[in-house]
């Protein structure tokens, strides 16, 4: 039996509808940019696996890292211990965040990064005796799948089964051009009208709502209007962190800081699951006190595991590169190119640009939904061709690995020309 077939009787995998879904293509090595499937096919993974790889695969500055700190210390409780590769990303993480950021948690992926944040900004207000139960966030958000993370997305197919048993989220426009005021008197509002405890959002790009993008400025307005009503702030940096906006955080363009940031996904280079929520010493002094009542009762039980603090050290290390920092620059540059040449293609409705990011809007006679019979056709193109991309409706994105070479991006580019055609 092949694995794919062996696939089919024992595995679940994650947003799939089993029933009608093609059976999953079977990979058995990837190195760089590419990856082989058991017939020896090759394909250049033009979302970094789900945005986590922006080294490459099998990257051995990170395999090696890794390798030194299993054979030293491959875990330990962060219960009552600590350990060197804890304090050392810590440090690291520190000096290169928003200037405000203090104090790390670690947790074991992007929803419960956030599901971090939420608990503590509804907990901060109830060890002060306040009572504010509501947290705002922005219309179609993406912000993961564990139960505060869900109610705080806005996808609603995602989450129309739970309807009824979350906590209490309102959502307000995001502030895309043309619709900045909207986004400002929406929050206030909110604010006046209920009792609200924080506001999470992706920064800058919203990823899985099809890399809409919104200005620093606007972000900017939002911050200040929560602070000036003491409304916590959460910047979900799990996809747009570690230089995939261009700088290394997406909150290094905003002017005002957040109060919480929640980081995972590139953060290991793609290896090991690992998150880390960071804090404003404030949040913290609230939690800082003599009944035991108000800790932050939360926890994983590969807290801080050493081996993935390793991975994420030597993933920052590659990040901060002069070449990699000119990788980004020189596929921003080249995402620039093409998005001149294609939104002037008559079946394109928009082509937009962030960092290493970048999304085209197919026209449709329809309205495209997200797992829609469009998003099939161009996601089954693309596999056809050698290209892993994974179109949101009739939106395409790239978001690739930093290594990638200016004739691996120009094949991607006129495999999305050659699909756009066929559509």
């Amino acid at each position: 039996m092949t694995l794919t077939e062996k696939d089919s009787q024992y595995l679940w995998h994650p947003y799939t509808q089993h029933k009608t879904a093609q059976r999953p293509i079977a990979i058995t090595k990837a190195e760089g940019v590419l990856l082989w499937d058991e017939d020896g096919k090759e394909y250049i993974d033009a979302i970094a696996s789900w945005w986590v790889n922006p080294f490459g695969h099998s990257n051995k500055y990170i395999a090696d890292a890794i390798y030194k700190q299993l054979t030293t210390l491959e875990h330990v409780l962060f219960g009552g211990f600590t350990h060197e590769p804890a304090v050392k990303i810590a440090e690291k993480l520190i000096e290169i965040l928003p200037k405000n950021q203090q104090k790390i948690f670690f947790s074991d992926n992007g929803s419960t990064a956030v599901e971090v944040a939420i608990k503590v900004a509804l907990q901060y207000f109830f060890n002060k005796n306040e009572k504010r139960t509501t947290i705002i966030a922005f219309e179609n958000a993406f912000h993961g799948d564990t139960f505060a993370a869900m109610a705080a997305s806005g996808i609603s197919f995602y989450t129309q089964a739970f309807q009824g048993m979350f906590i209490d989220v309102v959502r307000i426009p995001v502030p895309i051009e043309g619709k900045e005021q909207t986004s400002f008197e929406a929050l206030e509002n909110t604010i006046k009208n209920n009792n609200c405890a924080g506001f999470i959002f992706e920064p800058l790009v919203q990823g899985a709502a099809g890399m809409v993008m919104y200005k620093p400025e606007s972000l900017a307005k939002l911050i200040q209007i929560c602070k000036e009503n003491k409304v916590l702030t959460i910047a979900d940096e799990v996809m747009t962190g570690f230089g995939k906006t261009g700088k290394t955080f997406a909150m290094d363009y905003v002017l005002e800081e957040p109060d919480m940031i929640c980081l995972s996904k590139a953060l290991t280079g793609g290896t090991i699951p690992m998150a880390i929520t960071t804090f404003t010493q404030d949040i913290f002094d609230a939690f800082y006190d003599d009944d035991i009542n108000k800790a932050l009762f939360h926890g994983h039980t590969f807290t801080a595991n050493p081996t993935g603090c390793a991975a994420a050290l030597a993933s920052i290390d590659l990040l901060l590169t002069d070449e990699m920092q000119r990788n980004i620059e020189r596929i921003n540059k080249n995402h620039l190119e093409f998005q001149r040449k294609v939104e002037k293609h008559p079946k394109v409705l928009t082509a937009r640009v962030l960092g290493v990011i970048f999304a085209v809007e197919i026209k449709s006679d329809s309205s495209e939904s997200y797992y829609g019979s469009m998003r099939t056709k161009l996601y089954n193109f693309f596999i056809d061709k050698g290209v892993v991309l994974r179109p949101v409706g009739n939106i395409v994105y790239i978001l690739p690995p930093y290594i990638m070479t200016d004739e691996q991006l120009q094949k991607v580019y006129n495999t999305i020309e050659e699909a756009i055609e066929m559509v």
